[in-house]
């Protein structure tokens, strides 16, 4: 039997940390450009409580999303030990491009994707490089893709990488500033013979909604109403959000469970979205909780968002380099473990994917 197998992860973590303390100074307005009526500290202190974020880490000056991106991929290429020539398809998941400082135009031509190809040192025409833009879950999404193009018999081999240079776009004046950050998360997917083990992509699950969803995650200007408007910035509406993902996250995950003949309780560990610490710990418990389970396993969820922040398409990436490689306390994956990788982001759109390891 062939599956799509991981066979290699690399990922990039910018130098520059920013702590909550670093926000102290900053003046946040509500959505209608009114005064917050709390002090920073207090705003500082609820958000870390909610968000379970301490602090976040920002790329320096001079490093955009292509270099993270390559920095990434050339980790995950000698983890697999590929030859990087080998590569059919090259796919970089990210929403805002190249973005070289704060506030400048986006740059996506050439595409993310052709450039880390060319920083990579790659030479055959036939490795096809191109970008995914489908909000946080882009990265699980190519993931998702690549494998649809092996089962196709169009590729054999595949680098996905997700990057994100977030600290770029946010507005200083927008409590959500702070939850945002960068960084770079890549895989290395191989279609191969698992030799009859229940190994690799056993079953994947998307999800999209466009209605009211499009605008819960959008692009507008500065909170602070006396700033100039231009440029814009990441904008969310946190509630929506919230309510949109525990609606909609847990079923989309135990469907992708379903399908692939998985039992719940042989589930090692669930890579979730570092989206938002008391949110996805949400989304864990009303998943069992659809199986008649209102324990959640101990340890089934690790997590990185307490000092990297949410790097959006960068973060589940990042977190398996991270756990793979043994970096994450109180965390390992071995052969013959059952993991679940879930996203969910603007759109709004939702991804799951049920992976045995080999």
């Amino acid at each position: 039997m062939h599956r799509s197998i991981i066979t290699g992860s690399g990922s990039y973590i910018p130098e520059i940390v920013v702590k909550n303390s670093d926000f102290s100074d900053n003046e946040f307005y509500s959505d209608s450009g009114q005064p917050l009526d709390r002090s920073s500290g207090e705003i500082i202190e609820k958000f870390s409580k909610i968000t379970g974020i301490v602090e976040r880490r920002y790329a320096k000056p001079g490093i955009a999303a292509a270099e993270m991106a390559a920095k990434a991929a050339e980790l995950a290429i000698i983890d697999s030990g590929i030859d990087r020539e080998s590569i059919d398809q090259l796919i970089v998941a990210h929403n805002f491009g190249e973005l070289n400082s704060a506030g400048c135009q986006t740059d996506v031509v050439p595409s993310l994707a052709s450039r880390v190809k060319k920083k990579l040192g790659i030479k055959s025409a036939s490795c096809i490089p191109y970008d995914l833009i489908f909000g946080c879950p882009g990265w699980l999404q190519g993931v998702i893709q690549a494998d649809a193009f092996f089962k196709a018999g169009i590729a054999k081999n595949a680098l996905i990488i997700g990057t994100e240079t977030l600290s770029r776009v946010v507005d200083r004046h927008d409590r959500d500033s702070m939850i945002f950050s960068d960084g770079a998360g890549a895989c290395i997917l191989e279609y191969r013979d698992t030799d009859g083990a229940d190994a690799g992509i056993m079953s994947a699950n998307v999800r999209s909604d466009c209605g009211e969803e499009i605008d819960y995650i959008h692009l507008n200007g500065t909170h602070k109403p006396s700033a100039k408007q231009e440029p814009r910035y990441i904008k969310m509406k946190g509630r929506k959000v919230y309510e949109y993902a525990l609606r909609h996250v847990p079923q989309a995950m135990k469907d992708c469970l379903d399908a692939s003949g998985s039992d719940v309780k042989d589930l090692k560990a669930i890579f979730i979205h570092q989206a938002n610490e008391k949110m996805d710990e949400a989304i864990v418990k009303s998943f069992y909780g659809l199986y008649g389970i209102t324990q959640v396993p101990i340890d089934v969820m690790p997590m990185c968002i307490q000092w990297l922040g949410n790097s959006s398409v960068a973060t589940i990436p990042t977190l398996y380099d991270l756990v793979k490689k043994g970096n994450i306390a109180g965390h390992l994956i071995e052969k013959g473990d059952i993991i679940l990788f879930a996203s969910v982001g603007a759109g709004m759109n939702i991804n799951a994917v049920c992976y045995g390891c080999l």
